[in-house]
């Protein structure tokens, strides 16, 4: 059986390995894109028990925190853990064009999902430009014609 070895894999799995074990929160990917009205954030999480997430919105600054816990094998010789443990940290700066009492949700095959509304006042919207006849047709109170004297 011929093996191939690539040494930048190498590079990469030992990378991996010494950015998961440092002390202090662990990533979490996320992907995010507006669609219409919402935002969408999508946040892998896998392993994650549900119950441990936090979502807090404070102002303007959305936080999520999450916490895997390490496998356990009783009597067990590990020779390989690389799934990291621990606790999963993101923030994100919101503005003030979202409707943070109405954000949702869910969590599903290890991915967070949260729908983050528009505010009404955020939303794209038309301003009819008034002319002096449009004011006059729509019986405009205090609009009046430009005189010329």
């Amino acid at each position: 059986m011929a093996m191939s070895f690539d040494p930048f894999s190498e590079i990469d799995r030992l990378a991996s390995v010494l950015i998961q074990s440092r002390p202090g929160p662990r990533v979490m990917p996320v992907d995010l894109y507006r669609d219409g009205d919402r935002y969408i954030l999508s946040a892998d999480l896998p392993g994650v028990d549900p119950g441990s997430v936090d979502i807090d919105v404070d102002g303007q600054l959305l936080t999520i925190r999450a916490q895997r816990s390490a496998a356990r094998a009783d009597g067990a010789k590990w020779l390989l853990q690389e799934r990291p443990a621990g606790t999963y940290l993101r923030q994100f700066s919101i503005g003030e064009g979202v409707d943070s009492a109405n954000i949702s949700a869910s969590y599903e095959d290890g991915v967070l999902r949260l729908v983050i509304p528009v505010s009404e006042r955020a939303k794209p919207r038309k301003v009819q430009v008034m002319t002096q006849n449009s004011a006059a047709d729509q019986g405009e109170v205090g609009k009046q014609p430009i005189q010329q004297g």
